[in-house]
């Protein structure tokens, strides 16, 4: 399964050897961290990122491209975001072919995304598909509560979403 874990940072190198030449070098290092290192950096952390909590990671080229962007000439910022999110999509269909099972990426079983009333982890096994387990089912967030259809009718209609105390309820 390490293989697994390690084809990740195939898809953060691939983003980062397309724009590393275009890379303004800092004269200036005062820590010693050149702006490759940071660049390099943040496509590993955006991939991690992407491998173990996509679900709470939406738009992560736009995402990367937004923490990266100083970090190049305004001429060639547009072909940066075009390599940042053709290499986000080939990593998504990349973990959409993986199978569904118990394990991530990184060989351990997965488990509950919940803690204990002491602070401790759950340790208890996802349901199938979800991130909690049976216990706590309840803290998993619908993607289509009445909530958010009626903040998107409102949004559709024009009018401005209610505030206050009472605005969810």
């Amino acid at each position: 399964m390490k293989g697994e874990r390690r084809s990740m940072y195939r898809f953060s190198r691939s983003i980062y050897r397309e724009i590393a030449p275009y890379v303004i070098e800092d004269d200036h290092r005062t820590n010693g961290c050149s702006n490759r290192q940071r660049v390099l950096d943040a496509c590993e952390a955006a991939m991690r990122r992407l491998a173990f909590d996509r679900r709470y990671f939406a738009r992560p080229a736009r995402s990367l491209f937004g923490e990266v962007r100083t970090y190049f000439p305004i001429n060639e910022q547009l072909r940066v975001y075009k390599v940042i999110e053709r290499n986000v999509e080939l990593a998504l269909e990349h973990l959409a072919h993986l199978p569904p099972g118990g394990i991530g990426l990184d060989g351990q079983p997965t488990a509950c995304r919940a803690h204990t009333r002491k602070g401790t982890p759950c340790q208890r096994t996802p349901l199938p598909g979800r991130d909690y387990c049976p216990s706590h089912k309840h803290l998993e967030e619908p993607l289509d509560s009445p909530v958010v259809e009626d903040l998107n009718v409102l949004a559709a209609s024009g009018a401005e979403a209610p505030t206050g105390a009472g605005a969810a309820a």
